[in-house]
């Protein structure tokens, strides 16, 4: 990897660090996206790279607020969420065995969708929603996850309908994705794809993820939780837009 390629990288992983600390799960999003526009490494090794920097950054946040995830909620949605990641990421195989574009596209449709969804606010539920919705929503974010290491959406969504504490919500929310980070590591293990030569010089990440997870947390910007949610929006939503465009141009463009 070159000098300019690991300065971008590095620019990525403080951004999306510094917006996931505030929001709870952007990170994967963020570093998807850039990494997609910048090419600076293969989509497959950055999802492998976002896994190892959402578990960094579980670490740190969970350090102390680690008492605060709702077990039950946290139970339910690992259940299901593993078993579906193992689905993700066998697509993951397929789109890669497809073409790029394909998963150029699938990624920046997912990432504008979720841009989307920020902007909506959540209705209060008065009773905790029944352990069916948890275990849909949970099989959404593990193909999700199998796929781009990027399972928070769905998540996010439905646990802020939840009467929950908003400490408890952020904490359970770390919580899964680590461990679900965690399992994906060891898929990538297991199935012997060793990320190329250009992911270990990512791991250079680690101190900067650190760095601004600390920062984030000290000193949050002068903006209310829905400027953040509308700074996150516009983020996404044009890198998200930025992947899909063209990527959908070169695979249906002939057909116009």
């Amino acid at each position: 990897m070159d000098t300019v390629s690991l300065a971008v990288l590095l620019l990525l992983a403080a951004g999306a660090s510094y917006v996931q600390t505030l929001t709870g799960f952007a990170l994967g999003l963020l570093m998807m996206g850039g990494v997609g526009l910048t090419g600076v490494v293969p989509l497959e090794d950055a999802a492998v790279l976002v896994g190892v920097l959402g578990i960094v950054n579980a670490v740190q946040v969970l350090a102390k607020g680690w008492r605060d995830i709702a077990r039950r909620e946290f139970l339910l949605v690992i259940f299901i969420s593993l078993a579906f990641l193992v689905l993700g990421y066998w697509l993951l195989g397929l789109l890669l065995a497809a073409s790029l574009d394909w998963l150029k596209l699938v990624l920046g449709a997912i990432i504008v969708l979720s841009s989307i969804q920020l902007l909506l606010q959540p209705a209060p539920l008065e009773k905790p929603s029944g352990p069916v919705s948890f275990l849909f929503f949970g099989a959404i974010a593990g193909v999700m996850g199998g796929l781009f290491s990027t399972a928070g959406p769905p998540l996010v969504y439905h646990f802020y309908r939840q009467p929950l504490r908003p400490v408890v919500i952020r904490e359970t929310l770390v919580a899964i994705f680590a461990v679900n980070g965690v399992l994906r590591l060891l898929l990538v293990t297991g199935a012997g794809n060793i990320p190329s030569a250009s992911l270990w010089w990512g791991l250079l990440c680690i101190p900067v993820v650190m760095g601004f997870t600390l920062l984030a947390r000290r000193y949050p910007p002068p903006l209310t939780p829905i400027g953040m949610r509308r700074v996150a929006f516009s983020l996404l939503f044009l890198s998200g837009l930025s992947l899909a465009g063209p990527a959908f141009l070169k695979l249906f463009g002939d057909f116009s």
